[in-house]
């Protein structure tokens, strides 16, 4: 497409030259006024365009044409290649194109024969280049300068220019070192491309040489691996030919620009963890230090609130208690938590023991562990509302539900493990920071910091319990406990609702027979509690149907209706925009995020699941928000969505970059090739608006 692109643009430049100047001047650079034989003397053709005008780069890019010299030199003199200053990425447009604005030198070093006689020489060039504004121009000029032949060589009145440019050419070194690694394998014609080399810096980029076979794009993504290393993404588009092996170009670095040819290899398993920006190693104290601060802020977050409301009952219920025996409720709540968390370690070891990617929440992307849940919570909503009373030590079929509203050790053991359960879709500010490291590390410090988000999540309860002062605070029991149980069972409900619509994502319309199997369960229990536990005849027939129940349930509904353990195929995103809200979102992948940046406009990435429900509360809260949705239309920002819900390993992958370990995440890019904005998890429209503005300037 590039060569078709510039004759395109040549033949509609020709329409039009009859009638246009030339918006940018040719004049030839000298850097002595004399030099002696056998020297090298360096000339500079300068090109000064008028503003807004562009010429273009050795590597045109997309479209455009690179400027050419041809001389006209006395018999004795040659002339070098040119020497190109390092190019600007032109305005965006929908091609990627390399050039110059304002003005460049082109310099060119000329050989001076040893057997040249002293004297003075004439030397000229015709300059060609193409200059485009809102429509390109091809144009010319013949330029020309004196240079004497002498016995000492003296610098002219433009030697100084001259070694100002100089200092902007790429150079060829030898300490300079680069890999390049195809980051995956072969997806029709587009591939992503690493590069990595020592050296920080925020400009770090490149700037490929020329071929007719593929096309390395302008678009850029920086990041920094932990051993200090810079990794540049690119897309790269092939046209013709086999994927290349060896890329040549310019690489941009924390000490100047580089000439190199490095040979592609493919990527090591270990080449695409890195950070977004130079870290030094965290010390362990200080991430269990943000565990233990991100468990205690779950505690307000809105997926334990339900279960939060059921231990505060149980605090008021045990407030007249032996303090003694509140103390252990309080302790057996924290082992529930403790022993919840520590399951969830180990599945998160025995995950990346098996060599997939593991993250925060994982489980809910899980079809049969939604199910599961969903039935929980709902026997846990009946039993609140007083359907069916279980007492201690009671049958399997009901404890579950049972469980939850009792205050003795069961109820607090079972309420921690609710809560965990609960507390796994929501992250926090601290806590999204620590697991992000700990999915980094080993098993043995994956499970400390889990240990320490359980002991954050359980701490206001034990040192409530063990402060039995503090429970005359509370108020007293009586009646209004059994009114407030049943309140409570809204909360549930309203939970059923939010997993119900999970389900949803995983079953289609065949989610209606979990309903069915959810309404059956419920007047299963209805009946048990009626005429099994409160009534006195026809128990025997009672407990028959609850068991046929359960049974036409499981069998019918879960089984050969809903195919409980066969979900859908995850749902494939398009690469079309969807409205929100006035917002024009566009899916997240690496490709489309470098796609974005090419264009050099702000990009707005929202990591977000629908299991998520603090990615929901922002997102409905400060994001899809009028203010910040005129905002984002204001400075043309590209959106794009990053949707986690069943847990792509790209996602994990480049929430892993940002050391985090789940969603949500929210980055705003500022244009060209500076690092991201990281926003908090809990989000106000302040915050997203500020850094919209920053990005922006």
């Amino acid at each position: 497409m590039r060569p078709i692109i510039s004759i395109l643009i040549f033949l509609c430049a020709m329409t039009d030259q009859s009638v246009r100047a030339s918006h940018t001047t040719a004049t030839l650079v000298l850097g002595v006024e004399s030099a002696t034989p056998g020297a090298t003397v360096l000339a500079g053709v300068y090109l000064k365009m008028e503003s807004g005008w562009h010429t273009y780069w050795k590597n045109a890019g997309s479209a455009g044409q690179a400027t050419e010299i041809k001389w006209t030199l006395p018999e004795g003199i040659t002339a070098g290649e040119i020497q190109w200053p390092l190019p600007k990425k032109l305005p965006p447009v929908d091609v990627t194109t390399y050039g110059y604005e304002d003005e460049v030198m082109l310099l060119v070093p000329l050989t001076l024969d040893k057997t040249l006689a002293p004297g003075s020489l004439n030397i000229s060039a015709k300059v060609s280049w193409l200059e485009c504004k809102d429509t390109c121009i091809p144009a010319s000029a013949e330029i020309q300068g004196t240079l004497n032949i002498g016995t000492e060589t003296k610098a002219s009145a433009t030697a100084k220019q001259l070694a100002v440019w100089q200092t902007n050419i790429p150079v060829s070194k030898d300490g300079f070192s680069a890999q390049a690694f195809w980051e995956k394998p072969t997806n029709g014609d587009t591939r992503i491309l690493d590069f990595k080399w020592s050296g920080i810096s925020e400009d770090a980029d490149f700037f490929p040489a020329a071929n007719d076979n593929f096309e390395v794009q302008g678009g850029t993504e920086i990041f920094s691996t932990p051993t200090g290393e810079v990794c540049l993404r690119k897309l790269v588009k092939k046209f013709s030919g086999d994927w290349p092996r060896e890329i040549s170009g310019v690489f941009v670095a924390a000490d100047g620009a580089h000439e190199a040819k490095i040979v592609i290899g493919n990527l090591p398993p270990t080449a695409t963890a890195g950070s977004v920006s130079p870290q030094k190693a965290q010390p362990l104290w200080r991430m269990l230090i943000y565990a233990f601060i991100g468990g205690l802020i779950l505690n307000i977050m809105p997926c334990v609130l339900p279960v939060i409301a059921l231990k505060i009952l149980g605090f008021v219920n045990e407030s007249r208690s032996n303090p003694r025996h509140v103390r252990v409720l309080g302790l057996v709540y924290a082992l529930g938590v403790l022993v919840s968390f520590l399951a969830l370690a180990a599945v998160v070891i025995g995950v990346k023991a098996a060599g997939h990617k593991a993250g925060w929440g994982m489980q809910f992307g899980n079809p049969v562990f939604l199910v599961c849940l969903v039935t929980l919570v709902t026997l846990v909503a009946m039993n609140l509302f007083g359907i069916f009373e279980v007492t201690l030590g009671g049958r399997a079929l009901d404890s579950a539900g049972e469980l939850s509203s009792k205050h003795g050790i069961p109820g607090a053991f079972f309420n921690g493990v609710l809560a965990t359960a609960l507390a796994t879709p929501c992250t926090a500010p601290f806590l999204s920071i620590a697991l992000g490291f700990a999915f980094a590390q080993n098993a043995a410090v994956i499970l400390l910091v889990f240990a320490a988000v359980a002991a954050g999540l359980a701490s206001p309860y034990v040192l409530l319990s063990w402060n039995p002062a503090w429970l005359k605070f509370l108020p007293k029991p009586g009646a209004w406990m059994e009114k407030f149980k049943m309140a409570m069972a809204f909360p549930m409900l309203l939970t059923v609702v939010w997993l119900f619509n999970l389900a949803a994502e995983n079953y289609g319309d065949r989610v209606l027979w979990l309903g069915v199997f959810l309404v059956m369960l419920a007047f299963a229990m209805w009946i048990f509690g009626e005429f099994v536990q409160r009534g006195r005849k026809h128990q025997f027939f009672a407990r028959l149907t609850v068991l046929a129940l359960l049974i036409a349930a499981y069998a019918f509904a879960l089984e050969s209706e809903l195919h409980w353990r066969e979900p859908l195929a995850p749902r494939k995103t398009n690469n079309l925009a969807h409205d929100i809200d006035g917002i024009a979102w566009l899916p997240w992948s690496p490709e489309a995020l470098i796609q974005a940046r090419a264009t050099g406009r702000p990009v707005l990435v929202d990591f977000t699941a629908d299991w998520c429900l603090t990615c929901q509360v922002n997102k409905r809260t400060s994001i899809e928000t009028a203010s910040v949705r005129d905002k984002i239309k204001s400075l043309n920002v590209v959106t794009l969505l990053a949707d986690y819900t069943h847990f792509p390993d790209s996602i994990t992958t480049e929430l892993n970059r940002f050391n985090r370990a789940g969603v949500p995440l929210v980055l705003i890019y500022p244009p060209q090739n500076k690092t991201p904005i990281v926003l908090p998890e809990v989000l106000t429209p302040n915050i997203v608006l500020s850094a919209l503005d920053r990005a922006a300037n």
